[in-house]
């Protein structure tokens, strides 16, 4: 199991101070000392993974055992890439058991080793075709950290958000294989009726989890949603 950065290392982090440039915001400031002074990113820097969000797909795994070898994985809006590696850590593509990890983003971003990393939209009509053809067949896991860009209004923030995971959802029902998963983050503490009830039909196991590794003071969830039973009338 992975363990909390910092915690029982028997080292100590040093708060690192960030002083205020002319024309940085202190918005600004506050986001690059926290990063600083985060041991999530000590650690991920220190592990080679791409981004702090590594640990929280570490985390939700060793609690529900959503990755092993041989499974086929896609990774929603993938970049830069840190969900990806710990999918191919765990999955193993390439070994005896064989399995696969494809990682999509609109943006471009660097190759991961032994994953397949795609750029395009997984919006598009030809995206699961694409998907299932770089799989080698229909996925086992969908995952999805995606988050739309923020507002600071909650309604709107929350809508945008839902929209989203629905839009990875409907993707995910098109190429699950029976018994597959979905994982996706979501926010204002949980799914809203209408996407839950979905959910309900479509999965036999319907949960919420917020990693430690998610920040306190962030309202992101996960939910996790196990055993698909095909997509709902």
């Amino acid at each position: 199991m992975s363990k909390a950065p910092g915690k029982g290392s028997g080292s100590r982090m040093l708060f690192e101070a960030v002083k205020t440039a002319k024309k940085r915001k202190p918005s600004s400031t506050r986001w690059l000392q926290r990063q600083l002074n985060d041991p999530y990113v000590h650690e991920a820097r220190k592990q080679g993974f791409r981004s702090r969000a590594a640990f929280k797909l570490k985390e939700l795994d060793d609690r529900f055992h959503l990755l092993r070898p041989g499974l086929k994985v896609v990774d929603l809006g993938a970049a830069p890439g840190g969900w990806t590696q710990v999918a191919v850590e765990r999955v193993r593509p390439g070994g005896p058991q064989g399995g696969a990890v494809v990682g999509i983003d609109i943006l471009e971003w660097d190759p991961v080793p032994g994953a397949v990393t795609l750029v395009g939209d997984f919006l598009a009509d030809d995206s699961p075709e694409r998907l299932k053809q770089a799989l080698g067949g229909p996925a086992d896991l969908v995952l999805s950290d995606m988050a739309a860009p923020t507002t600071g209004h909650a309604s709107t923030d929350h809508l945008r958000i839902v929209a989203m995971v629905e839009v990875a959802l409907d993707f995910a029902m098109d190429v699950l294989a029976p018994g597959g998963g979905f994982v996706a983050k979501v926010f204002q503490g949980g799914t809203e009726k209408t996407l839950l009830d979905t959910l309900k039909r479509a999965f036999a196991t319907v949960r919420h989890a917020k990693p430690p590794a998610s920040r306190a003071e962030s309202a992101e969830t996960y939910v996790v949603a196990t055993g698909f039973r095909g997509r709902p009338d």
